[in-house]
């Protein structure tokens, strides 16, 4: 790390209640000296997106990235199969990638814990050509990103996806789809689908490892209203191997289609409506991170 360019979103929770002047503070005495150069912008969520967007054409070599999963997927989209680094601050809700990096959520231990991790390169997947790092999901889970942005103003995490959770699966009906897993075809009817990075394993979101080169598809069977609240709790905690109602499998490469042609997805928390079929394909060692 020699020329360190830092985006933080100035509407996040984090730096909000941190404050703009204690984070740069933090940030020049972590991570400044050395023959460092440190570049800091705190920018709205709209600049968000443009600067992320430039950041492979420009001069720095570690490019960290203070906000929620979505910021860090358009970074990791960014900088895919360069020899940039990223770096996570987690200032969303989730944190997923943050975790699985071993990043503390506290925003000073965190600043601290990246001037000592080291790179590694981990895997990524990609949706129709556009590459994520954690997950993808349809149903349950696009209304749920839908949700969490209608209940955004809730005092407390633990309140928000409470009331989110409960919103989406009042929503929440039964779809239709054709699933094809490495050449094999499948019909499955279900009101939550999702396709992860790599595999998460017990509860608390986590990953045994971040280059297992495997794609996983889980659809929840809908068995009735209260199943259907067991499974979406589940999903929600990452206790879903533990649930029958529950099906999982791997592959490198698989295909959603469906009779519509267009569809909602939540990818990496960000909601868009994507063109069917939806093409999914696991990329190995593709991004350069820091990680404890």
């Amino acid at each position: 790390m020699r020329r360190i360019l830092i985006l933080l979103n100035k509407r996040a929770g984090t730096l909000l209640d941190r404050g703009a002047d204690g984070l740069r503070e933090a940030l020049n005495g972590a991570l400044g000296g050395a023959g460092r150069s440190l570049d800091i912008r705190i920018l709205h969520p709209r600049e968000m997106g443009h600067a992320i967007g430039k950041i492979a054409q420009n001069d720095h070599d570690t490019v960290i990235i203070g906000g929620g999963d979505g910021s860090v997927s358009a970074a990791a989209h960014a900088l895919s199969n360069s020899e940039k680094t990223l770096g996570v601050l987690p200032f969303g809700t989730l944190n997923l990638l943050a975790r699985d990096l071993n990043m503390p959520l506290d925003p000073d231990a965190a600043i601290l814990a990246l001037a000592r991790a080291t790179p590694r390169r981990i895997d990524l997947a990609s949706l129709n050509g556009r590459l994520f790092h954690s997950i993808s999901g349809l149903g349950f889970f696009s209304q749920m990103a839908r949700a969490r942005e209608e209940h955004r103003d809730l005092p407390g995490k633990i309140l928000r996806l409470g009331a989110a959770a409960m919103r989406a699966l009042t929503r929440t009906g039964r779809f239709s789809f054709d699933v094809e897993i490495e050449g094999k075809r499948r019909a499955i009817e279900t009101y939550a689908l999702m396709v992860t990075c790599n595999t998460f394993a017990g509860t608390g979101w986590r990953r045994e490892t971040l280059d297992g080169g495997t794609l996983e598809i889980h659809f929840a069977r809908d068995e009735g209203a209260l199943a259907k609240m067991k499974a979406g709790a589940d999903m929600l905690t990452g206790a879903w191997r533990d649930n029958d109602g529950i099906e999982s499998l791997s592959a490198q490469r698989l295909r959603i289609s469906a009779a519509r042609h267009r569809a909602w997805v939540a990818t990496d928390g960000e909601l868009r409506r994507e063109h069917m079929p939806l093409e999914y394909q696991i990329k190995p060692r593709a991004l350069n991170v820091l990680a404890l």
